[in-house]
């Protein structure tokens, strides 16, 4: 609705339940309202739902001397959330969190004493909780009671509030299952300014509320509610081993440049196998002409060489030699043997260099190997440019030649160079001449400099990631996915300027990377990532494809740099995304977002959604492996495979071929 200024809360309140009239009628449905201004709002809400009404009082635990900074909060119930990264930082001593934590408890149940006249707070395991407040500033409130509402086990918590920020609203959507906002005035001044009456709420109130919700007579019951998996299955497009027909996958891809295909783990053979199907049309359908993938840039550039004919590998197998930095099997595996065989094969019977499809990679972590490459090139090239690269890059020779850690670290802690103003000065000098170096040999050599160049580029980039990894989560995965848009433009930039025309570019990623970050809970990390930055670059350009899976087998370690096994995935947990795709009883099919607005609008509450790396810890997996997101926001489409199975390294250890029994492990997570 248009923003407007409410005449009181009960105004506001009868606004709100006309936006929540799909809960009217449900048996499941309760209204908590936050007092004590939340609760006039709440008892107009569940008036309208037939809803019971209560209170779920949050108390915040000021930070001793700092009272107004939150270090955590206490609700009821008796669930205490505590920020560990406040009290870490502040070094809030655990005898002081006790105390705060007990003096607030004791207001706590001064305050449900006075509510509730002696009633127990009521079960809230498996309902539809509507969490209701009489407007949001920054939220910190309401995102405590989530957090802390989690703890009583609900199947679904709806966030209703009058007035918020939009920012606000949509932080919380990665946090609760739904958020309904029903103004977002802009600019947004304070939550009284919503209101022509914002006269503070007494606890006298709150009580008489309750009193009267709990004696009045519920509302009318209305026609029950659609189930999702009947309009999921409805709107499931057909697929085979992953792969939609040839008019359903032309129908998502249309004509743009981009076409980003995720994977729910690194190490599950369908996605690669279903990904490099999928590309092959786009490359021989649809005039895509590069596979850009989550590997380092020189490793997957060997490659590159082989399958444009210009490699002395003799044969796919050892052009992939070069992926020796752990996980190797997300590389060396049977599925991309074959798919690269296939384009070396394709690009043999093109005669037009130009149209023939390459091999490359995105990542940063090739500091030490990228350094040699470009040493390498300018020797062959310019060797006075190569005796200045080699005295700048000569400042990484202390720290080793390991994956950049022992750099980083020292870096960081200021126990050694940063080496930036080398890094910069040496990519600079590499620009300066990259025209000039191309122009000697023509094409191929134009593809020599600009991977030299990209390789200088890696350097300066995984010098700041490794020192960044000491300073925050956040900081460090945002270098990362920038990198590798700046290395996907870098490459469609070359491609362009070589077809004289737009080249288009399929990304192969984990759906962390490529799943829009600002439709989970990353954003409220402060992470960002390539499905965000290429959508935001290339808005109506770009097309992001995701893969879920149900349960299978998965090839994965225990730990990092450990030995790859072949694991059974536990089925998913319940109110996932992938359980919900579990019910629709199909072995595999397409949800397309832009076909099906009932689909689309269902799938944009948050749930929760598992997420596979390199790493598989069963025994952690809800922590570990889980995190929310609004599935339809997060992508275009998705294809679900309800059983997958391992992708098979080429290096097949005993560990792996023996394989996890699944009958041995309980099925409790």
């Amino acid at each position: 609705m248009p923003d407007r200024v409410f005449r009181d809360r009960r105004d506001a309140g009868q606004a709100l339940a006309g936006l929540l009239t799909r809960y009217r009628g449900r048996p499941d449905v309760v209204v908590l309202g936050l007092p004590r201004g939340g609760v006039p709002v709440a008892f107009e809400v569940a008036r309208a739902l037939g809803a019971p009404l209560d209170v779920f009082v949050v108390r915040k635990l000021g930070v001793p001397g700092r009272e107004e900074l939150a270090m955590g909060a206490i609700a009821s119930g008796g669930v205490v959330v505590i920020n560990d990264d406040v009290v870490r930082g502040l070094r809030v001593g655990q005898d002081a969190i006790q105390r705060v934590a007990e003096e607030e408890g004791r207001e706590l149940l001064r305050r449900e004493q006075a509510y509730r006249d002696g009633r127990p707070m009521p079960d809230l395991t498996g309902r539809t909780v509507v969490l209701v407040d009489d407007g949001l500033a920054t939220g910190s409130s309401m995102r405590a009671a989530i957090i802390a509402l989690r703890e009583h086990e609900p199947g679904r918590i709806v966030v209703g509030v009058p007035a918020a920020p939009k920012s606000t609203c949509q932080e919380l959507r990665a946090l609760a299952d739904e958020v309904v906002c029903a103004t977002t005035p802009t600019p947004f001044l304070a939550v009284g300014a919503s209101y022509w009456d914002f006269t503070q709420t007494t606890d006298e109130e709150v009580r008489d509320l309750l009193h009267a919700a709990a004696t009045s007579l519920p509302a009318e019951k209305t026609e029950p509610t659609v189930d999702g998996a009947d309009v999921i299955r409805s709107a499931a497009i057909r697929t085979k081993d992953g792969v939609p027909s040839e008019e359903a996958l032309s129908d998502l891809v249309g004509d743009v440049h981009f076409v980003l295909l995720g994977e729910a783990t690194h190490g599950t053979a369908d996605f690669y196998a279903a990904r490099a199907a999928i590309t092959r049309r786009l490359i021989e359908e649809k005039g895509f002409c590069a596979v850009a993938v989550e590997a380092d840039w020189p490793d997957a550039y060997r490659v590159n060489r082989y399958v444009r004919g210009h490699a002395a590998d003799a044969d796919a197998e050892e052009a992939m030699r070069g992926f020796q930095r752990f996980p190797t099997w997300m590389w060396r595996n049977a599925v991309v043997l074959d798919f690269v065989g296939w384009l070396r094969e394709r690009n043999d019977r093109i005669s037009d260099e130009r149209s023939r499809a390459g091999f490359y990679g995105l990542d940063l972590y090739s500091l030490h190997r990228s350094v040699d490459e470009v040493i390498t090139y300018l020797d062959r090239v310019d060797p006075a440019a190569g005796r200045r690269a080699r005295e700048r890059y000569g400042c990484f020779d202390r720290y080793g030649t390991d994956d950049g850690q022992t750099y980083g670290l020292a870096a960081a802690m200021g126990a050694g160079d940063t080496c930036e103003q080398e890094v910069v000065d040496q990519l600079v000098d590499m620009q300066r001449h990259a025209a000039e170096c191309a122009r000697r040999d023509g094409l191929l050599a134009a593809d020599e400099a600009m991977y030299a160049e990209q390789n200088a580029t890696v350097v300066k980039n995984a010098a700041e990631y490794y020192r960044s990894m000491f300073s925050g989560r956040a900081l460090s995965w945002n270098l990362r996915d920038r990198h590798m848009v700046q290395t996907l433009e870098a490459v469609r930039n070359h491609l362009t300027r070589q077809l004289g025309e737009s080249a288009k570019i399929v990304v192969w990623e984990h759906n962390s990377h490529v799943g829009d970050a600002r439709a989970t809970e990353m954003s409220v990390r402060g992470e960002l990532n390539v499905g965000e930055l290429v959508r935001e670059r290339n808005p109506d350009d770009c097309v992001n494809l995701g893969f879920t899976t149900y349960t299978g087998t998965v090839t994965a370690a225990d730990d990092w740099g450990g030995e790859a096994q072949r694991k059974w995935v536990r089925p998913a947990l319940p109110g996932s995304i992938e359980e919900q795709f579990h019910e629709v009883g199909q072995k595999e099919f397409m949800l397309s977002f832009r076909r099906s607005a009932r689909v689309a609008e269902i799938l944009r509450s948050a749930r929760p959604e598992r997420a596979i790396g390199v790493i598989y810890r069963p025994d952690t997996e809800r922590r570990s492996h889980y995190f929310r997101a609004r599935v339809s926001d997060q992508f275009d489409a998705v294809i679900h495979i309800d059983d997958t199975r391992a992708v098979e390294p080429l290096e097949r250890t005993p560990v792996w071929e023996t394989g996890e029994v699944p009958e041995t492990y309980p099925f409790a997570v």
